[in-house]
C-alpha cells in the first residue's frame, strides 16, 4: 500500500500500555475505527480501557464484550466496542449493524477483528498485540488507506516524548 505507515511500541508494563491508549485518544479524529488483533489476554480490552479513560470514561465501565458483542460508552467523545470472538462469520457481523457505527461519529474498536476483516472500512487503524512476556506487550499499529498514515506518525510522535 502506497502510503501505509506503520509504528511498533514495545510496553514494557501496564502503564505503557495506559500511555498508548491515551495517546491514541488524542490523535484519533472521530469516525475512526481501530481493528484490534491478538491472542486471548493480549491485552486488547486493556487497551480499550486506557482509551476509554483517556476519553473521559471510567475504565471499570469498560468490560470485554464477548458475551454482549457490542458496549457503547460516552465520554467526551463515543466509543463503540465491538467483540467478533463469538461471531459464527461475517454474515453474524454484518447483521449487528456496523456500518451504523462505521459511518457514525465516535470511535469504533473492534476486538477479534481479523476475524471479520472483509466487513471492515477500506481505512482504518490496525493495532497487533503480541505477548512478548508476563507484562509486556509489541504494539504494532498500521494504517490501513492512505488517511490514518500521517496519524501513525503523530502517535509515534506523541510516545516518544
Amino acid at each position: 500500500m502506497a502510503n501505509e505507515s506503520i509504528w511498533t511500541f514495545d510496553a514494557v508494563e501496564e502503564s505503557d500500555t495506559a500511555r498508548l491508549g491515551a495517546a491514541l485518544a488524542e490523535v484519533l479524529p472521530n469516525g475512526t475505527t481501530v481493528a484490534l488483533c491478538g491472542t486471548l489476554g493480549a491485552g486488547k480490552t486493556r487497551l480499550v480501557q486506557a482509551l476509554a479513560e483517556a476519553s473521559g470514561v471510567e475504565r471499570r465501565q469498560v468490560l470485554s464484550p464477548t458475551f454482549v458483542l457490542i458496549q457503547e460508552y460516552h465520554g467526551r467523545r463515543s466509543l463503540y466496542h465491538i467483540d467478533a470472538y463469538r461471531l459464527r462469520d461475517a454474515d453474524e457481523f454484518l447483521a449487528l449493524g456496523p456500518e451504523e457505527y462505521f459511518d457514525g461519529d465516535g470511535l469504533v474498536l473492534i476486538e477479534w477483528a481479523d476475524r471479520v476483516e472483509e466487513c471492515l472500512p477500506k481505512e482504518m487503524l490496525e493495532i497487533r498485540i503480541d505477548v512478548t512476556g508476563p507484562t509486556s506487550r509489541r504494539f504494532t499499529v498500521r494504517s490501513i488507506g492512505e488517511r490514518f498514515a500521517p496519524i501513525v506518525a503523530e502517535i509515534g510522535r506523541r510516545m516518544a516524548l
